[in-house]
């Protein structure tokens, strides 16, 4: 009886395992610029970050979240384009305006820490971050 429980409970994690490890290796293109888009922002932002207020760990930590929220949301959107004919649509509609979003807090937050010296990219960032302020508030 044992044997037989644990004979499924295998095939079942394997099952299962094999369908994420297929998934992934699939679409390994959108998960990497997922992680590499995160990473970026992350590291300038902590880099910024460090220059005026030092290193604060929970902003740090919020990199590692960030990152799983939107594995997880890229995960459940494959699936689904996967699983439903007609809906490959999906992960460029929902992952294509975070991936923009997220070059330009890279590009905020490397101009900040001192990287992009470019008077352009200046205003443009002093106006997002005003947008961003008044949308916090």
């Amino acid at each position: 009886m044992k044997s037989t429980l644990l004979y499924t409970l295998t095939g079942i994690f394997a099952f299962i395992g094999t369908y994420f490890l297929n998934l992934t290796a699939s679409n390994f293109e959108q998960y990497l610029a997922v992680v590499a888009v995160v990473f970026m922002d992350g590291f300038f932002g902590i880099w910024a970050g460090t220059k005026t207020e030092g290193f604060i760990t929970n902003k740090a930590i919020k990199v590692v979240k960030t990152l799983m929220v939107w594995i997880f949301i890229l995960t459940g959107i494959l699936m689904i384009e996967k699983g439903f004919e007609g809906t490959s649509w999906l992960s460029e509609t929902v992952v294509a305006p975070f991936i923009a979003f997220q070059m330009v807090s890279v590009l905020k937050n490397a101009e900040r820490a001192g990287f992009i010296k470019n008077e352009l990219l200046t205003i443009i960032l002093q106006k997002i971050d005003n947008h961003k302020a008044k949308k916090d508030e």
